[in-house]
């Protein structure tokens, strides 16, 4: 069976964990506030103590942090090495003594997943869409949950044609060199952010108030790396909220949150929750605008 390694060198596969080894350098308090804020938002829910925390593709580690600040016994794993280690040296950084399991695995291996049991919050935020195999992993994400539990999870929007046309770019950045790869991230730069720098500009020659930069990111996470796994995140799928909200059904889950990038390039965001919670049932489901490069 191939592994992350493996396809990383044969231009299969972006190297996820090495992007978030380099992010993980930035990751200060302000950044871990940032990303618990956003899963009080999502989830509904500011006190996780007694709770179970599954992170499926932890990348750097943040938001297994956020959730065990938050009260959750955690585990996390990636199927990238790398990541593994970013999370490993993030836990040893902010909490050494936790109870915080951090491993090395695919939410594809069966075997690996089915001795895991099943969890109160299941989490997946920007992963399951590059595992190469997006309705398989999202199966195995829902039945990970435990009864009365909560699934967050974002998958890419499919954008039809333009969606097309981003694999390709991706399928190129991975198999090409470093002169490429540079000119792809530089090009892919100009076009996602030429409309924004039209508008501050003409918000600066009205006002004289700058519109807020592109570095300034929520949940914690940064442009320039969030640049660079865009353009070079590949395996790549993506779906449509109501192929998502049927795979919810078929599972016995009920929508409890929605965020869509309005119909753009981004993830669209869900919080599912087994029919059996009653206890933080929330409004319903809100629909707002984002971009998350």
């Amino acid at each position: 069976m191939i592994d992350c390694t493996s396809e990383v060198e044969q231009g299969k596969r972006f190297a996820f964990g090495s992007n978030w080894q380099k992010f993980s350098r930035l990751v200060d308090e302000d950044r871990i506030a940032a990303a618990r804020e956003s899963l009080v938002a999502a989830l509904g829910i500011r006190d996780l103590a007694g709770r179970s925390f599954l992170d499926i593709g932890c990348g750097s580690g943040l938001f297994s942090l956020a959730a065990l600040q938050l009260g959750a016994k955690v585990r996390s794993f990636d199927y990238d090495p790398d990541a593994v280690e970013a999370t490993r040296q993030l836990r040893d950084r902010y909490a050494p003594d936790s109870d915080w399991q951090v491993e090395h695995g695919s939410v594809l291996d069966s075997s690996f997943v089915s001795r895991f049991g099943q969890f109160d919050i299941v989490y997946s935020w920007g992963v399951l869409h590059h595992t190469g195999s997006l309705w398989e992993a999202l199966d195995t994400a829902c039945q990970l949950l435990a009864p009365g539990g909560l699934l967050y999870v974002s998958i890419y929007n499919d954008q039809g044609l333009t969606s097309r046309a981003w694999r390709r770019v991706k399928r190129t950045y991975n198999s090409s060199g470093p002169v490429m790869r540079g000119l792809l991230v530089a090009g892919s730069r100009l076009h996602l952010t030429a409309p924004g720098l039209a508008t501050g500009l003409l918000k600066l020659a009205m006002t004289g108030r700058r519109s807020v930069g592109q570095g300034e990111r929520t949940r914690g996470m940064s442009a320039r790396y969030d640049l660079i796994d865009w353009v070079g995140g590949y395996p790549f799928e993506v779906a449509a909220p109501e192929e998502v909200f049927r795979v919810g059904r078929r599972h016995g889950l009920e929508l409890r949150h929605l965020k869509t990038c309005g119909g753009g390039k981004g993830c669209n965001e869900y919080v599912f929750a087994s029919v059996a919670d009653q206890g933080t049932s929330r409004t319903s489901p809100e629909a707002s605008s984002t971009v998350a490069v």
